[in-house]
């Protein structure tokens, strides 16, 4: 069948200088095809001829449809036009002409209505996917030879659509990268809107002596509703100012912090959890007997014997290394290792495990993830490395998975954490009854 055909519509409609470009290419493919096949316009057709899956393309044509500035309804309408043709796989080389009536292609267009199927029939010719092949009569008709075979056949050729097969994955390929860009970055803008709003909270709550109208204002500013289609480039400058905001409210309010002394209420807090720490020391002997086992095992005193050292009026270097060694510090020498085994740790913190994402093979993990931890409490810088340098790197660490498993109940993690500090620089804190602590109310 010869392609010299038909390259003007019938009617009314104007030639555009755009379709005879893309009859003339779909020619020449057509023909490049047949030759790298071996074949002439006298042999057989080849059964293994090559092709596309058509409803394979139509998928990604669906997920692409923005480059080629197609609609939803002109895709419906294409995968109606491409239902017409017998085989699934479409070969370029082959014919690829279907002749549906308009009454037959409104049906399998779910029902469109007449006007609407030649205006969305219009958008795919000027997009260059499919080519019309009009009859002498405007009519769309196939002839076929004795044997009831297709000789000749007017309607919709698909041999472009078929043609820019690898044009549509790869617009399909960059709209699914820019699909999961714009879901990355909502995403962070919400997380970003979520956490300022709740440091402002926080921040005004605690009644910081910091003027924050100033900050709420930008956050209104930036918090506006965000449309369905709003594309990467605006969204991208959203994130950008709240990432911004969100470093000066944080910054603002670990500040206030680090200069702020203790209020009332977290005093009470730690005096409260003081209490509690000596009532499990006085009162449970399973408590006292793991320390003193912990003790005979790992060689580092336990808190009773430190306090009871402490108040038994030694000599001032005695005392001092006494509280050194409470928090598992020699005073002779660099910090030592931890109070516990890492096994009795995460027995008892087992949410550590959460912020580990490569495990928790050893304490150079564990005091990375308590890191992580201790920025997500909100703990500032300061206060985290007054607490590695008074309890020791594992200590800390061990302190801040404590924390972690009573989070809920802390309501300022970084004076909590200044308080346990100052009580270890006196030599009355160690881990084990944290530790001991957090047992006794998992059996509870």
């Amino acid at each position: 069948m010869t392609d010299r055909f038909a390259t003007s519509p019938f009617g009314g409609r104007a030639m555009t200088r755009a379709q005879f470009i893309i009859n003339e290419q779909v020619r020449k493919a057509r023909q490049a095809l047949m030759a790298r096949r071996g074949e002439d316009e006298t042999s057989a057709p080849d059964d293994s001829a090559e092709g596309v899956d058509k409803w394979r393309l139509i998928r990604a044509l669906s997920e692409g449809r923005a480059h080629f500035a197609l609609s939803d309804r002109t895709i419906a309408v294409l995968d109606a036009l491409t239902s017409f043709h017998p085989e699934r796989m479409l070969d370029p080389a082959g014919p690829l002409v279907v002749f549906p009536s308009n009454a037959e292609l409104s049906i399998r267009a779910r029902g469109m209505a007449p006007a609407t199927l030649r205006r969305h029939l219009a958008a795919l010719v000027s997009a260059g996917l499919v080519l019309r092949r009009d009859s002498a009569n405007g009519k769309r008709y196939a002839r076929r030879d004795d044997t009831g075979s297709i000789e000749q056949a007017f309607g919709f050729d698909l041999a472009p659509l078929a043609l820019r097969a690898a044009e549509i994955e790869e617009a399909a390929a960059a709209q699914r990268q820019l699909s999961a860009a714009i879901r990355t970055v909502r995403g962070e803008i919400t997380i970003h809107l979520r956490d300022i709003a709740k440091t402002l909270e926080a921040a005004e709550a605690e009644r910081r002596p910091i003027d924050w109208t100033g900050l709420r204002d930008r956050l209104e500013a930036l918090s506006g509703r965000l449309a369905r289609n709003l594309d990467l480039p605006t969204l991208s400058r959203r994130l950008d100012g709240l990432a911004k905001l969100r470093d000066e409210v944080e910054s603002a309010y670990l500040s206030s912090l680090g200069d702020r002394e203790l209020d009332h209420k977290e005093q009470e807090m730690s005096a409260n959890d003081s209490r509690n720490e000596r009532h499990i020391q006085n009162s449970n002997t399973d408590s006292h007997s793991e320390s003193f086992q912990e003790k005979e095992r790992s060689g580092w005193p336990t808190a009773l014997e430190t306090k009871s050292a402490v108040q038994t009026g030694r000599p001032s270097a005695e005392r001092a290394k006494a509280r050194h060694e409470a928090v598992g510090v020699t005073s002779s020498g660099p910090r030592q290792g931890p109070a516990v085994p890492l096994e009795t740790v995460l027995q008892r913190c087992p949410q550590m495990r959460d912020y580990a994402p490569g495990g928790l093979a050893g304490w150079p993990d564990m005091m990375r993830a308590a890191d992580t931890v201790r920025s997500m409490l909100g703990i500032s810088p300061d206060a985290w490395r007054k607490a590695r340098d008074e309890m020791g790197e594992a200590n800390a660490a061990i302190a801040i998975a404590a924390m972690l498993e009573r989070a809920e109940a802390i309501r300022s993690p970084g004076g909590y954490l200044r308080t346990l500090t100052e009580r270890a620089s006196a030599g009355k804190f160690s881990v084990k009854p944290m530790l001991a602590a957090l047992a006794s109310a998992k059996h509870a």
